[in-house]
Order: C-alpha cells, then sequence, then structure tokens
C-alpha cells in the first residue's frame, strides 16, 4: 500500500515517545531532533504503521532484514508455533531439532551448491564428504568475529587484510576489521590490530601480504560494499582475491550479512561473479527479524576448530535459538516459494542508483543534501536511509516483496526530491 498520513510527521505520540526515550536511553545510540525519529509501531509487507496512526512505504526493510515482508504471515506463523513448544533450549550443550535443519538448509544453500560447480573440493573424512559445516551467532558481528577466529585456526596467521570503505561491525574484533575511522578512532588504543585496511586493488592487496610481519591469515570483503555506500567492484576484483588468498594460502571471508539472501538478485552476492570463498557471514534476512546470524566455512576449514571436550571455545547462551532457526527455516522457505532472487533480478531498474538487485544507492553531494532528502522523504511517508562513510548516498533496500505500483511510486518520489 502507497503512504496514508494522518498528522503532522513526526506525529505527537512520535515527539512525546522520543523526549522520554531521550531520558533514559544513552544519548549516543538514538537520534533525536525535531524532525526524527518516528516510532513504529506495527508493520506488515511494506508498509510501516508509526505510533500516530500514520502508514509508511518502507525503503529499507528494517536495515535489510525484512525481506519476506514485515509480520510475514508464514514466518509469524513459525514463531508462534515454537514459542508455545519452546522459547529457548542450550544451544551448545542440549540443543534442538530445529539447529540441525537450519544448519543443513544454510549447507545446502552455499556450499552443497557451490562446491558442485567448483574446483575447490572438500575434505573427505569418516566415508562422509560433508562440503560445509556452521558456527551459529546472535548478529553479524558475531558471524564476522567467528569468521576471523576460524581463519586463524586454520591458517596459524593473525593478520587479517580488509578493505577501504568497509563495515563490518562494531564489536572489538569487527570493529578492527571495519574501516570507517568514525567508529574506530574513539577506541582506537584498545584494538587489537591485526586488521590492515587497503585500497581494493590488485596491487594493494599483494603488498599487504608481502609487507605483513606477522603473517595474513585472511582477507574479508563485502561483495557489494553495503553501508558504505553501494558500492559494486569491478568484474575482476572478487576472482582475484580469490586467486591471490589461493597463492598464499589464505581464508577468503565474504561478509553477506546484508548482500546475503536475495537482495541483491541471487542467493548469496558473490554467485555474480562465481566466487566461491572460504567462509560466508550471513545475517539480517536470514530470519525476517529474529537476531540469529551464522559464519557457514567449508568443512575442511571448519574443522581446524578442535573437537569439543565438553567446553566450547567459542559459544554464546542463545546460540541456534529454536524460535530464531524456526522463523530462519520460515523465511528460507517463502524465498524459495516467492523466487525472490528473480524478482530482485527482474525489477531492479524500478529502482534509482547504483547497485545490484534491490540493493540500490543514489549518490548525492553531501551529507546534508542526503539527510534532507531522507526527511523530506519521511515527512512523504516513505522510509529510507542514508549511508556511505561521507554520508552522502540514499540508500534504497525495500522489502523484496515489494510491488511494481510501490516501486513506481518510490521511484517518481526520489526523482522528485533528488533532481
Amino acid at each position: 500500500m502507497l503512504p496514508l498520513l494522518k498528522t503532522r510527521v513526526p506525529g505527537p505520540r512520535s515527539r512525546k515517545l522520543a523526549r522520554q526515550l531521550r531520558r533514559h536511553e544513552c544519548r549516543n545510540t538514538t537520534f533525536v531532533s525535531a524532525a526524527w525519529p518516528i516510532f513504529w509501531e506495527r508493520a506488515r509487507g511494506c508498509n510501516v504503521w508509526d505510533a500516530d496512526g500514520n502508514r509508511y512505504l518502507d525503503l529499507t526493510a528494517a536495515f535489510g532484514v525484512a525481506s519476506v515482508g514485515h509480520s510475514n504471515p508464514r514466518v509469524t506463523a513459525a514463531l508462534r508455533r515454537q514459542a508455545g513448544r519452546l522459547v529457548h533450549a542450550m544451544g551448545d550443550v542440549h540443543p534442538n531439532e530445529l539447529k540441525v535443519k537450519l544448519a543443513q538448509e544454510l549447507s545446502s544453500l552455499t556450499f552443497g551448491r557451490w562446491l558442485d560447480q567448483s574446483k575447490i573440493q572438500p575434505r573427505k573424512r569418516s566415508g562422509q564428504n560433508p562440503k560445509s559445516k556452521i558456527l551459529f551467532a546472535n548478529s553479524g558481528s558475531e558471524a564476522v568475529e567467528a569468521a576471523l577466529k576460524t581463519a586463524m585456526l586454520a591458517t596459524g596467521k593473525p593478520g587479517v587484510i580488509a578493505f577501504v570503505g568497509a563495515y563490518h561491525g562494531l564489536t572489538y574484533g569487527a570493529l578492527d576489521a571495519t574501516a570507517w575511522n568514525y567508529f574506530r578512532a574513539p577506541f582506537h588504543p584498545q584494538l587489537p590490530g591485526f586488521a590492515v585496511h587497503v585500497a581494493p586493488t590488485e596491487s594493494a592487496v599483494r603488498a599487504a601480504f608481502e609487507e605483513s610481519e606477522r603473517g595474513i591469515g585472511a582477507v574479508i570483503v563485502e561483495p557489494i560494499l553495503g553501508r558504505g555506500g553501494v558500492i559494486v567492484p569491478p568484474p575482476g576484483f572478487l576472482p582475484m582475491l580469490r586467486r591471490v588468498c589461493d597463492e598464499h594460502g589464505a581464508m577468503l571471508i565474504a561478509d553477506e550479512v546484508y548482500t546475503g539472501f536475495c537482495r541483491t538478485g541471487r542467493w548469496f552476492a558473490v554467485e555474480h561473479w562465481g566466487v566461491v570463498p572460504d567462509l560466508l557471514c550471513v545475517g539480517k534476512a536470514m530470519s525476517n527479524g529474529f537476531p540469529i546470524a551464522a559464519c557457514i566455512g567449508r568443512a575442511g576449514v571448519m574443522d581446524a576448530w578442535p573437537e569439543s571436550a565438553g567446553e566450547a571455545l567459542h559459544t554464546s547462551t542463545h546460540l541456534g535459538n529454536p524460535i530464531g532457526c524456526a522463523m530462519a527455516l520460515a523465511a528460507i522457505g517463502e524465498m524459495k516459494r516467492l523466487k525472490l532472487d528473480e524478482c530482485a533480478r527482474r525489477l531492479q531498474d524500478r529502482l534509482p542508483g547504483r547497485g545490484l538487485g534491490f540493493m540500490k544507492g543514489v549518490e548525492l553531494a553531501d551529507a546534508a543534501a542526503c539527510q534532507c532528502v531522507v526527511q523530506r522523504l519521511l515527512r512523504r511517508g516513505i522510509l529510507a536511509l542514508g549511508g556511505g562513510e561521507r554520508g552522502n548516498v540514499l540508500t534504497l533496500t525495500p522489502p523484496l516483496t515489494i510491488s511494481e505500483k510501490e516501486l513506481d511510486f518510490a521511484a517518481e518520489e526520489i526523482a522528485e526530491l533528488t533532481k
């Protein structure tokens, strides 16, 4: 549905709630001004209703999470069924069956498909031939840190190459790989310093390998720069990284927390270039709303972790939560049923800007211009976000279920405000 506004934006109830939140929440968390934010009350499909009853068209999918639509009926039904049976299990001690099913599904979607078409062969073990294994997590940052730890165990080399403009999360390990000075500077004295940030060129990557005193065990990359401004790399970039990693015995980590699960018109963005990483980080859209993520790796790489003797080296209380697993299985089922990878490819040109699928960025003059457009769109009932390290990119990541009518309406509004 198209927007329907009943009050000025933000409305009186949103303004009141913002004042209350400002008194009780860390002042660095939620930006509050006379024009921001609205408070969400409910959402369905591509629409969000705020506390004042205004209906918005969502071009964010809530940071790319609600790919199969807000409150998707089948995902919601899975949540309700599971909540009535088992809300929490002991993930690394006494797990739930859904953890097994989700691990199998993730393996099938990734390395199970890729290695059948790749020259990289999984290592045989005990008469079986598993192609990948999973480390579950609660957030994208945790999935990234699981991948970084895996690479260290697999190679014995602590160094990591990351790229200028990269965003991999804000927990300390992920922050060390994140290249934005804005996030790094306040905490620089505490950062471990295992990551080196380089320009996205072959010469820079090779120089980093050659100059590292500690040894480079991994290269971590967003196949398409997400928060960094929706930047698609040149055609040969990811294949080059695969080749250089192979030459140096390093792990290639694909951070697909943002780009994964049909967002770019493929199940995973690396598929646009036919590149098979050693480790894949996923999250956001995986469950359509529950905080669950995963590091998926080739079995031979993941077997660098020692066999558990009763105490896991890397774990968390909510690992493999049954509600998260149930929702993820339902969300993936919806992606398959609705063929959302094909949908994002077919309709991608209806959204303005650069990018692939339903991940687009419209570059504006500066951060002020971008923020002005974001706020004017909000007052017209459209939710969008700014992005890019300079804050000058209007970022568009709608639910993959958005209709052509909604796309055309949004495109017209954006064109009017950005001309």
